[in-house]
């Protein structure tokens, strides 16, 4: 009997070890379980958080675009209006260079000429303003004509000093306040 015994008791220790072992195994196998399933969770948070990042990042690029390309078709249009403004500020100074009010104002030129630049000067314009100029610069009209839609240019004989007076050199000078005016 003690041989029965002996290996009942080896039997016994066997299904316990066993049985702890198969304990063991299972607590392992639940904590490696609950290890991957917090993992999981955190991997899958992250790319939530991620993945909201770059939504709202596309968004905000997307909001940037469009306010860019606003403000430039806005921008175009102004400057749009601008242009066409200034082309009919040229217009309407062409049909004023017709009117009797055009040879008085080339007469004021030439005098602040004068006053500017002293009595002796070299003064030239437009191919139609010709004998307007000749009359008022007497010996100091220079025949060759200046491409320009109105006004004259005056200068010292010597070319020392200009005085740009036509009508496109006058509105450049005055671009910014006639854009102003003009609310452009």
């Amino acid at each position: 009997m003690p041989l029965e015994r002996l290996v009942e008791e080896i039997r016994e220790r066997n299904a316990h070890d066993i049985a702890e072992e198969t304990k063991r195994a299972e607590a392992e196998k639940a904590r490696i379980d609950q290890d991957r399933a917090q993992r999981i969770r955190k991997i899958e948070e992250e790319i939530a958080q991620h993945s909201a990042i770059d939504i709202q990042r596309e968004r905000v690029q997307r909001l940037a675009a469009a306010k860019l390309a606003s403000r430039k078709e806005i921008f175009e249009a102004k400057e749009n209006r601008g242009r066409q403004t200034l082309m009919e500020v040229q217009r309407r100074l062409a049909e004023f260079t017709q009117s009797d009010e055009y040879a008085a104002l080339l007469r004021r030129m030439y005098a602040f000429a004068a006053s500017e630049l002293g009595t002796d000067l070299r003064v030239s314009g437009r191919r139609e303003d010709a004998a307007l100029l000749r009359s008022v610069a007497r010996k100091g009209f220079v025949a060759e004509p200046v491409a320009t839609s109105g006004g004259l240019v005056a200068e010292t004989p010597d070319g020392a000093r200009r005085l740009n007076l036509t009508f496109e050199e006058l509105l450049r000078q005055r671009e910014d306040r006639v854009r102003a005016l003009l609310k452009v």
